[in-house]
């Protein structure tokens, strides 16, 4: 490789991403302090919030698309000079988020049922619905937290963002400290402590980000904010167009995860503990990938308005090979730390504790080995996003997931008798392959010059 031709990408690539990484990571990191602290008060909640925050993720996956899809929109409007793209886009963009999320909150409000018609333990999926019931609110909060950080990634504009969703990481542990086990007087609520602490603190950073997006000088000519109840319903239309085909997206590879939390929950209430802490583990790694991805969109997406191939190409390079060389150090870290990074999650003098380290550490070894797929579908993702293309990577999507990684997974798990970590083998079935089709279609579309011929396909 040219690094002389690739480090000014090399530079831009790690300036606009790791804010994005960082954010990620600190709005995941409040379910995060959600587990790591109900590990601590007792093993039937944890395996409740494992299963509570899968169905929140579910939800949220679906309903991200709309907030992830604009960014590439206005990065190609602000890369032409289009004001008024970048206002309507990133408007209905947030019409139709908080639409979704006031959509779906009876679904939470009511997933105690759900929860048992897929064969989870009663006192988990009540206990499950207790959080699910107070974090349905919390919804809102983040789908538009995450439009609001798409439209400012695009104008190059992450920092702000990631030291406001840092700064409630501790305020949601001490939170989680007063309310999960009843300390300074207060009442001891278990897992609804959790969702209460979850909600105020994103709800607060909601607030934080709405005043900086509305306070920035070089967002105050598009004017987000002015008259923002009126409709513009051509821009909801490709804004809805666009970002539908990427929550399906989300939800085939979410719901891949969330299958394995289920069928782990057949096999057994430790497992599903066990398996909620690797996956996690997991997951904080993949938010690397996916602020990497999001930079990605960012850049693809410019390159796009300017009908650049060559610097497209160069983008794309620099951003996968990060991208790579993260989940190579993650490999190491989880098949050489096993023990110590699940430990993290778990009291150390509470009797069942052992059982679940061993469970969980040799669960991260599965986890290890798809990293670098997982590593790569998402930035596959993000370059076809880049360039507007969202309905091909939807059935490719649903293709491995659903119809290679799930089956495979429960066919590993029950009746080859495999168990737990046939589910892990059928993760890394399914991420693989879309992985492998994923770069396929961005490349050969790159070469094809596709992507910075227009009109392309929503």
């Amino acid at each position: 490789m040219n690094l002389v031709r690739y480090a000014p990408h090399l530079r831009a690539t790690l300036a606009l991403g790791l804010p994005l990484v960082g954010s990620h990571l600190a709005r995941m990191a409040i379910h995060v302090a959600d587990t790591v602290m109900m590990g601590w008060y007792g093993v039937t909640e944890l395996a409740s919030l494992v299963i509570a925050v899968s169905f929140f993720n579910i939800l949220f996956f679906l309903g991200m698309g709309f907030g992830i899809g604009v960014m590439g929109l206005i990065a190609a409007a602000i890369a032409r000079g289009d004001e008024v793209e970048v206002r309507r886009s990133a408007r209905m963009a947030l019409w139709l988020s908080l639409g979704f999320a006031v959509l779906v909150l009876p679904v939470m409000w009511h997933s105690g049922p759900i929860l048992l018609a897929i064969g989870q333990a009663p006192e988990v999926a009540q206990l499950a619905q207790d959080y699910l019931r107070i974090e349905g609110f919390g919804l809102i909060a983040v789908l538009c937290q995450l439009t609001l950080n798409s439209y400012l990634a695009a104008m190059e504009r992450p920092q702000v963002v990631l030291w406001i969703t840092l700064a409630g990481l501790p305020l949601v542990i001490a939170l989680n400290w007063v309310l999960i086990f009843g300390n300074m007087g207060a009442p001891e609520l278990g897992v609804r402590g959790a969702a209460i602490a979850a909600v105020a603190v994103q709800c607060l950073q909601l607030l934080a980000i709405v005043a900086y997006a509305a306070w920035l000088p070089a967002a105050r000519k598009y004017h987000l904010f002015q008259r923002f109840w009126r409709p513009d319903w051509g821009g909801m239309r490709r804004v809805f167009l666009l970002g539908m085909p990427i929550g399906l997206t989300m939800l085939a590879e979410g719901g891949l995860f969330v299958g394995s939390n289920v069928m782990m929950g057949w096999i057994g209430t430790r497992e599903l503990a066990a398996h909620g802490i690797a996956l996690q583990l997991a997951s904080l790694t993949f938010m690397l990938h996916l602020g990497m991805s999001n930079a990605a969109t960012v850049r693809i997406g410019q390159a796009k308005g300017r009908g650049d191939a060559a610097w497209m190409r160069d983008a794309a390079v620099t951003v996968t090979a990060v991208s790579a060389v993260c989940a190579l150090l993650a490999v190491a870290g989880f098949e050489l730390f096993p023990r110590q990074l699940v430990g993290l999650y778990l009291d150390a003098t509470h009797p069942e504790t052992p059982a679940l380290v061993d469970l969980a550490a040799r669960l991260l070894f599965y986890a290890g080995l798809f990293q670098l797929m997982d590593a790569m579908q998402v930035i596959g993702l993000g370059l076809l996003r880049g360039v507007q293309d969202t309905r091909v990577p939807m059935v490719i999507a649903g293709i491995s997931y659903w119809l290679i990684g799930i089956p495979v997974a429960y066919g590993l798990a029950f009746p080859a008798g495999i168990g737990s970590a046939g589910l892990w083998l059928g993760l890394v079935a399914g991420l693989s392959c879309a992985a492998a089709l994923l770069m396929r279609r961005f490349w050969l579309g790159l070469r094809r010059g596709d992507w910075t011929r227009a009109p392309q396909p929503v």
